[in-house]
């Protein structure tokens, strides 16, 4: 896909171009996705840098959503 190809996802422009290619790329086009996953896996993405994850992780708080190792441990 070429670079200048706008990426369909529901992450915010902020994140920037080669995060949100690189997430879509992975697989994550939605913040649904996003609650399945830990932010190391995210960081381990190539293009995706510690300040997109923490836009996504203010934007999903924001929804009520979390990574998932950001919420508690189930029974707990």
């Amino acid at each position: 896909m070429p670079e200048d190809v706008p990426v369909p996802t529901e992450y915010p422009p902020a994140i920037g171009r080669t995060a949100r290619r690189a997430l879509a790329l992975a697989g994550y086009t939605r913040w649904e996705q996003l609650t399945h996953v830990r932010r190391s896996d995210l960081l381990a993405i190539h293009g995706v840098g510690p300040k997109a994850v923490r836009l996504l992780a203010e934007e999903l708080a924001a929804q009520g959503r979390a990574f998932a190792d950001d919420r508690p441990a189930a029974g707990h």
